[in-house]
């Protein structure tokens, strides 16, 4: 059976209390697609690695992407307006900023795929911890395993340099594009 069309700005006049923090996001689709509303700000230092490609499209104000391009650390401004597709397998890190708004659309994972979460040292970039997952609820699992690693000093100290990993951005440490 069909669903209705969705009217966003309606859709977050009503709902915009769904998006919270950890993640901020709300699955409005979930068959062929996922679809998923995503608000800001978030406070997040994991890298996502989905087996999938990912769509962003950036609603409303500018969020920054965060990725791992073959073993460079770089920094993808996605503007109002703007869409980006991510490749398969690519560490990603979506950092939204406060009244921003965008839309993310997902494949589904093929069976016995695992989405991964990953936390890099910020002083040597070696890999802190990763966690691993079959996606069946992405908000759900991602929040889990954020709250686990923010809760557990010993996963969150580098076993290279001794580095205790943020499981926030430090405030201050991301400059907002919007207020540019």
């Amino acid at each position: 059976m069909l669903t209705s069309p969705l009217n966003l700005p309606k859709w977050l006049e009503e709902n915009s209390h769904l998006l919270k923090p950890p993640i901020n996001n709300y699955c409005v689709y979930n068959k062929d697609v996922t679809v998923m509303i995503v608000g800001g700000p978030n406070a997040r230092t994991d890298y996502h690695i989905n087996e999938t490609a990912e769509w962003f499209y950036q609603y409303k104000g500018a969020m920054m992407l965060k990725v791992v391009d073959e073993g460079e650390f770089k920094d993808i401004i996605i503007g109002e307006g703007d869409m980006f597709l991510l490749p398969p397998n690519t560490p990603h890190n979506p950092v939204r900023f406060a009244n921003t708004v965008g839309i993310v659309l997902e494949q589904p994972r093929p069976e016995g795929s695992l989405d991964r979460l990953r936390w890099y040292c910020t002083n040597c970039r070696e890999v802190v911890e990763e966690a691993a997952f079959h996606c069946t609820d992405l908000g759900t699992q991602i929040k889990e395993a954020v709250n686990s690693f923010k809760n557990s000093e010993e996963r969150r100290k580098c076993k290279k340099c001794g580095t205790f990993a943020e499981s926030a951005p430090l405030p201050g440490s991301i400059k907002d594009p919007n207020l540019a």
